[in-house]
């Protein structure tokens, strides 16, 4: 069953509860107003001249009613002993049923009381009163015009509720598709990006209600995957680019290797060595691949980190990797929330970078202060055209071109940088050199 049946049967379900509880209602309301008007004639019946008197002749009881008010229905009336025993009008001819509370108010032993019976096949409502010397006086109303005008009541309120249930069954059929039709849109979207993967496609999104809201939200996500696949797609591009050199340097030397059997011992170590560092190269890119293509996401819990120690300790771990180049640091207490190894793995970057393009016997300067890394080299610096591109992935300036590195490190420190909710901005330094600022989220 779809939403929209649903939706619909839904709401013809709560207005034929609504339309049946109201016309219960009205109905009790009209049936009480019926039947008290007929409580109130017998009431008056007897409240308006009703006489009883001995008969002179047979000492029995006679019951004296004043004639009914003129469109009023004659009542029919009898006497009941304590013991039973029913005396009848002259013109009467049928006795009213005796229940045991009419012989109790016979002998005086009940108040005057209302109840409903069937006599020859006829509804009738009964008012039984005490008269005092052990009789009681029953006398009765037809409830035929009463039952007669419930029970039309009763079939115009069932059609009056049919009715409503079928009016609400077509208003909600028509707000169920209205409503309905941004989410069918959304469908129809989610089924062509399903079909085609064409992640171009956006749902027109427009007022401020929740299924706008949804629209927008789902084109943001296509959107952000068409930027994911995007990327991924450059990613793959660019690594089989990056691979290919590398590994068609390892063949060829492994060709060689593999087929010159009279080279000098010398010639064979070098050529192994070139191998041994052609394999470091690309073990390093390979791995950095690895860091990209995970995305923004990070790699295990974020907590709470003392920046200042982190970048003590990987300040500790270039000067064994740099022994040529003095590194000066100048780290406050700082604290940051992230995850421990992709901020190593960022300020490790930084320091490689700084110590590559420092001269001999060169200077790196590191401050740590208020959840920012300056990394500050002495190097030759950037050039102003390569200076917007420097975190691209894969991206080499001219003068980087000679030098190891595979175009990433930087790329990595940006991506880390914008998972943590912070930016990374290379920019000249004053005197020469480079200047890196890593801003990363305080808790």
């Amino acid at each position: 069953m779809s939403f929209r049946t649903r939706l619909t049967l839904a709401a013809a379900v709560a207005v034929a509860v609504a339309v049946a509880a109201a016309s219960a209602v009205s109905y009790a309301i009209v049936r009480n107003q019926l039947r008290s008007g007929v409580d109130d004639s017998l009431r008056s019946r007897v409240g308006t001249g009703l006489r009883v008197h001995l008969d002179p002749h047979t000492g029995r009881p006679v019951i004296a009613i004043p004639p009914a008010l003129f469109g009023a229905p004659p009542g029919y009336t009898q006497l009941v002993s304590r013991r039973g025993d029913t005396i009848l009008q002259e013109d009467e001819s049928v006795p009213l049923p005796v229940t045991k509370r009419v012989k109790a108010a016979a002998a005086g032993e009940s108040d005057p009381f209302f109840f409903d019976a069937h006599v020859q096949s006829t509804h009738v409502r009964i008012l039984t009163v005490p008269l005092g010397a052990g009789y009681a006086l029953e006398i009765s109303r037809s409830l035929s015009e009463v039952d007669h005008s419930l029970g039309r009541i009763r079939l115009y309120l069932i059609m009056i509720t049919l009715g409503g249930v079928a009016i609400a069954a077509a208003l909600g059929l028509g707000v169920a598709r209205t409503a309905l039709l941004p989410v069918r849109r959304l469908t129809r979207a989610t089924e062509h990006v399903t079909e085609t993967q064409d992640l171009t496609s956006r749902i027109e999104a427009s007022g401020r209600d929740e299924l706008a809201r949804l629209a927008s939200s789902f084109n943001t996500m296509l959107e952000a995957l068409e930027s994911s696949v995007r990327s991924q797609r450059q990613l793959v591009a660019d690594a089989s680019h990056e691979l290919r050199t590398p590994l068609t340097s390892l063949r060829t030397n492994i060709e060689v290797l593999a087929r010159t059997e009279t080279m000098a011992p010398a010639e064979r170590e070098k050529l192994l060595a070139d191998v041994v560092e052609q394999l470091a190269e690309m073990s390093t890119l390979v791995a950095e691949l690895v860091e990209l293509a995970r995305g923004e996401q990070h790699v295990g819990e974020p907590e709470e980190i003392r920046l200042d120690l982190l970048v003590g300790d990987a300040v500790d771990r270039a000067r064994r990797h740099a022994p040529a180049v003095t590194f000066e640091a100048e780290l406050e207490p700082s604290t940051i929330q992230g995850t421990r190894s992709t901020v190593e793995r960022a300020v490790g970057n930084l320091l490689d970078n700084a110590a590559k393009w420092s001269p001999a016997d060169g200077k790196v300067e590191i401050v740590v202060r208020n959840g920012e890394v300056v990394v500050r080299d002495h190097g030759p610096g950037i050039d102003e055209a390569d200076l917007p591109h420097v975190f691209d992935r894969f991206y080499r300036s001219r003068s980087a071109r000679g030098l190891p590195g595979s175009g990433l490190g930087l790329a990595i420190v940006r991506q880390v940088a914008e998972a943590h909710g912070g930016a990374v901005e290379a920019e000249h330094a004053e005197g020469g050199g480079t200047l890196m600022r890593l801003r990363l989220a305080a808790p």
